[in-house]
């Protein structure tokens, strides 16, 4: 029988949609229709789990599945013997202290001997026991943000993305005590057919991920310009330059980080350059 990579991953929510299109992204096609806990791809040796979050470490860990996709915060809070296979730059986050808005707040000493409700205990105690501070945790699922105005805790530990709940719900973020994103979990050892499919899919997520960061850059320039705005524009190699059919006039195109291009936008303008392009890189293979 034909060996195939088992992915696991998140049934709903954002991580879901923002995993799947990844893997669509990659050329890699399947269903996965509503409700549906299995499905095998039908151009790639892989078979996809759609499962809880929680869930997906201790599946990885069990060799249930070979690899799942989840927030790096769920990966190292459930202490799993899995590991960080690949960091996938999507649903990036962050887990944070908060407390009532109209309360005020000095440092991280202000928590203790204070109440906590979270989602996250193993952070949260690890960060309370680097800062020295002695506090006693409560552990919740959902609607953490609520234990403040019920009296369950003095404050929350929870995930945080642009902080609307936490001010929906009268809290004010004041601790960040770790930095997420959705990553790649695999198992410490695999079999060389699947080790070898894995390669397949790490080549292709680094062509995508590599597209999605850089841009093709296109712009016309006179003659005289052309070496000045060539040294602001490094390319892969180095940037392409074409006569234009106008007499005096090049077609300059190069590759460029996305941020990169826009600290030196106006430099490149300053320089002579016209006619500016942008255009979005599918993929990209170096």
């Amino acid at each position: 029988m034909k060996e195939v990579l088992r992915i696991a991953i998140q049934k709903s929510g954002r991580l879901s949609e923002s995993s799947l299109a990844l893997l669509k992204e990659c050329g890699i096609k399947f269903d996965n229709g509503v409700g549906k806990l299995k499905t095998i791809a039908y151009n790639f040796p892989a078979e996809f789990l759609f499962l809880r979050d929680d869930d997906i470490p201790g599946y990885v860990e069990d060799g249930v599945a070979d690899l799942g996709i989840v927030g790096e915060n769920v990966a190292v809070e459930k202490e799993k013997d899995v590991q960080i296979i690949k960091r996938l730059g999507f649903s990036k986050c962050r887990l944070s202290l908060a407390i009532p808005r109209d309360r005020e707040y000095y440092s991280v000493r202000d928590f203790q001997g204070k109440n906590i409700a979270t989602s996250y205990p193993r952070l949260l105690e690890k960060y309370l026991r680097d800062n020295q501070v002695q506090a006693s945790i409560h552990e919740i699922s959902g609607s953490v943000e609520i234990a403040p105005s019920i009296g369950l805790a003095d404050g929350i530990c929870d995930i945080v993305s642009s902080g609307s709940t936490l001010l929906s719900n009268g809290l004010k973020e004041v601790e960040t005590i770790f930095q997420s994103e959705a990553v790649m979990i695999g198992q410490q050892r695999t079999t060389p057919a699947k080790e070898a499919i894995l390669k397949q899919l790490l080549f292709r997520l680094d062509a995508v991920q590599k597209g999605k960061n850089n841009k093709y850059i296109l712009l016309n320039a006179p003659a005289e310009a052309t070496e000045r705005i060539v040294r602001l524009l490094p390319g892969m190699r180095s940037p392409t330059v074409l006569p234009l059919a106008m007499s005096g006039w090049n077609s300059i195109h190069s590759v460029v980080n996305e941020d990169r291009f826009w600290e030196v936008i106006e430099q490149l303008r300053e320089a002579g350059a016209e006619g500016i392009l942008v255009v979005p890189i599918e993929k990209m293979i170096v």
